[in-house]
């Protein structure tokens, strides 16, 4: 790793804010991160990621990107890309695990053929969505490459086609609704780490995720044994099948009056958010993992060739 000899403590650039529809969120999970690296004894650059990021890097010379990016450019494979380009280890996953979960199409795919539990869904025009009904309701329409729930529409039962904002790309994913509790696992390397159970008031869109009473997470989620271990399980399978390193995050719509027929995927986070209200510290936290000792664990198991 450059410059690791010339150092005391390695040096961690953490890599956050961007261009993303996220770009809030990232730099509160950055700066948290930072903080929390600094606790943990090493030297930490905090990076607001721009067009000059390889420049900058170049000058910084880090021995390790933590990538606390949150969306399109930082989650897709993009970023990764250009770490390896330059040799520089970062945390999280790789280029092609990056790239396929950020698709929620290919995701799918990924999952059916792991045979993983998931609704039916199809991409869609902008203009045929706001013509009628391409599936019938209840469903929900959203985009196929953002996260954080970032522009979804619930369309109800009896309810006229949506008209979407300007911000919604041309092509957009509609896909079944599915009722129920919403869970979440987090997976830390090869272990799954336990069961959140999210609760609001409403629907668990981005105000829910990041705002302070947003939401509620009972962790561990009170269940039935059956649901906690298929969700471990489920979660751990979508990691590999995806390729996925270092820490993710799947979440699942489980219908309780179905039983574990009604437990089904909705996607896999690589880069699960690490704000004060995020769920991946808290199920780490849950094991006996501290913050600064869960984001020193990232930082312990970067590498180049993720």
């Amino acid at each position: 790793m450059a410059g690791a000899s010339s150092r005391m403590a390695p040096r961690v650039a953490v890599l956050m804010g961007g261009p993303s529809a996220e770009r809030e969120v990232s730099l509160v999970s950055g700066r948290e991160c930072a903080q929390a690296l600094r606790e943990a004894g090493y030297e930490v650059v905090e990076v607001d990621c721009d067009r000059d990021l390889p420049a900058r890097l170049a000058d910084l010379k880090p021995d390790v990107c933590f990538n606390a990016l949150h969306g399109r450019w930082g989650e897709d494979g993009c970023v990764q890309g250009l770490l390896e380009w330059l040799g520089l280890p970062y945390t999280h996953s790789g280029v092609l695990a990056s790239a396929l979960a950020m698709d929620k199409v290919k995701t799918k795919e990924v999952y059916k053929a792991a045979g993983l539990p998931v609704v039916d869904s199809v991409l869609a025009s902008r203009e045929a969505v706001e013509a009628g009904h391409v599936l019938p309701a209840p469903y929900v329409v959203k985009p196929y490459n953002e996260g954080s729930s970032v522009g979804v529409y619930i369309v109800r039962e009896g309810s006229n086609a949506p008209r979407l904002s300007a911000t919604m790309p041309a092509v957009v994913m509609v896909e079944t609704y599915a009722p129920g509790r919403e869970l979440t696992t987090t997976v830390m390397g090869d272990r799954a780490l336990g069961v959140t159970d999210i609760i609001t008031d409403g629907w668990y869109d981005y105000d829910a995720k990041y705002k302070p009473g947003g939401s509620r997470h009972e962790c561990p989620a009170k269940i039935p044994a059956e649901i906690e271990a298929a969700c471990l399980d489920y979660a751990l399978r979508a990691h590999r099948a995806l390729g996925c390193r270092g820490v993710s995050r799947t979440d699942f719509r489980w219908d309780e009056s179905r039983g574990l027929a009604g437990l089904i995927l909705l996607e896999t986070n690589t880069q699960p958010g690490m704000t004060p209200t995020s769920l991946a510290p808290e199920q780490a936290a849950m094991q006996g993992i501290s913050f600064p000792d869960f984001c020193a664990w990232m930082v312990k198991d970067a590498s180049c060739n993720r």
